[in-house]
């Protein structure tokens, strides 16, 4: 029986000074990772370095580590700061060479453009010795591509047109061909954790060691874990010779997670919690109302973001002064003065009066301190109360959420819609 071939994968080195000040946004990793993945080579690791020879080989050793195709994008003009060809270089221990066909093509492209070409673009004709030049048809950088150690090394310009075209037209041919003995499945579970553990933490510590071996690096399937204001995203990536075998594979990482985490999944793919709540109000057919104050009205953006929410969310109050709790929805008039606005009484009034005005099923009300003005010792910022009010009864909770004015506004009102959820589940 023929033995497997372990799976590809891939590490990407972006290089530049101007990547890690911030003044260009690296669209070149995710553009590459998104390719790689379509053709079953998941990106294991990423690296974002400045032009600094040392810095550079240290990355390419680092990735050659993760990895078995390291591409590196930037790093490739005329100029005394475009290192890659010397680092890769010194990474296989050859020379650089100057290419003759290289050169001619340079010169001509400056012909083109009908002007003369500077001396310093003649750099760019040396590639390292054994090393393959990448045609570029769109600028005078070429490409490399090299073996070492059962490694592929490629190196791409940094403009993202030239990278573009490169890959596409020299690169993903062959990197098509090396992964033919390969798919990849993947699947994604969205959770939001349960809301016994502190909301203002992202859960993702919790959710790790629950897991526990199932999230080791290195292991097939892959398990990735990634946090966004209280969502946590698991993606199974699972790599077979075929795809009936991956997708099994995938299949059990999916019910081992689902066994070990229970109620805190609460979709699939990229489903969000509004699109779930939404979802599961349709097909109960209940209503909803939300009364917001700290949330500025986060909530029923949340929801009327879903195409055919008219089904199930009837009403939305921003109440953000006292006196609009009071004459909008109208809460106790004492309740402000005697628990504040910042209270549990007042999220439970909040919610109760918004479900009476509004005749729905249920009722959502979030009062709270967004910050980064308006908090006190008692009450800090990033206290908020949640109230979901129905027929049954009216659940309200205390949270801490951390962050800025943004983040502790969005964490809310996604804690607001997990609320509901669990409570649609009962």
């Amino acid at each position: 029986m023929k033995k497997a071939s372990p799976p590809r994968r891939a590490s990407i080195i972006s290089i530049g000074n101007e990547l890690l000040t911030g003044q260009t946004v690296n669209t070149n990793a995710s553009y590459l990772s998104e390719r790689l993945l379509s053709i079953s080579i998941p990106v294991v690791s990423s690296y974002t370095i400045g032009d600094d020879i040392d810095s550079i080989v240290r990355a390419l050793k680092l990735a050659s580590n993760d990895a078995d195709i390291i591409i590196a994008t930037g790093g490739l003009g005329p100029t005394d700061d475009d290192l890659t060809r010397q680092a890769m270089a010194k990474l296989l221990k050859v020379e650089l060479q100057l290419q003759d066909e290289l050169l001619q093509k340079i010169e001509n492209f400056f012909i083109s453009q009908e002007r003369q070409m500077p001396e310093n673009n003649k750099v760019q004709a040396y590639i390292p010795a054994g090393a393959k030049a990448l045609a570029n048809n769109l600028g005078t950088a070429p490409g490399i591509m090299a073996d070492a150690d059962n490694k592929l090394l490629i190196a791409l310009p940094g403009v993202p047109s030239e990278m573009k075209q490169m890959f596409e037209e020299s690169v993903l041919p062959e990197l098509t061909a090396l992964a033919i003995d390969q798919v990849i499945v993947i699947r994604k579970l969205k959770c939001f954790p349960s809301t016994s553990l502190r909301a203002g933490g992202t859960g993702e510590s919790n959710i790790a060691e629950l897991l526990g071996p199932m999230m080791q690096r290195g292991r097939n399937p892959l398990i990735n874990c990634t946090v966004h204001c209280g969502v946590i995203t698991l993606t199974i990536i699972a790599t077979a010779e075929d795809k009936d075998q991956a997708q099994r594979m995938a299949e059990k990482d999916e019910k081992s997670l689902r066994d070990k985490l229970g109620e805190m999944i609460y979709g699939t793919g990229e489903q969000s919690l509004s699109e779930v709540v939404g979802e599961q109000l349709a097909q109960q057919k209940k209503t909803l109302a939300v009364a917001e104050s700290c949330t500025g009205g986060t909530l029923a953006k949340l929801l009327t973001d879903i195409s055919g929410a008219s089904r199930y969310f009837t009403y939305g109050w921003v109440t953000y002064s006292n006196t609009a709790k009071i004459t909008e929805l109208g809460i106790p008039f004492d309740l402000t003065e005697r628990y504040g606005a910042v209270s549990e009484q007042v999220a439970e009034a909040m919610a109760q009066c918004a479900r009476k005005k509004a005749a729905t099923d249920f009722a959502i009300a979030i009062t709270g301190i967004a910050g980064p003005t308006g908090a006190s010792e008692q009450k800090p910022v990033g206290l908020v109360y949640i109230s979901v009010d129905s027929d049954n009864s009216c659940d309200t909770q205390r949270q801490f959420f951390s962050g800025d004015r943004e983040s502790i506004r969005l964490r809310a009102a996604q804690t607001a819609l997990n609320m509901l959820r669990l409570r649609l589940k009962i």
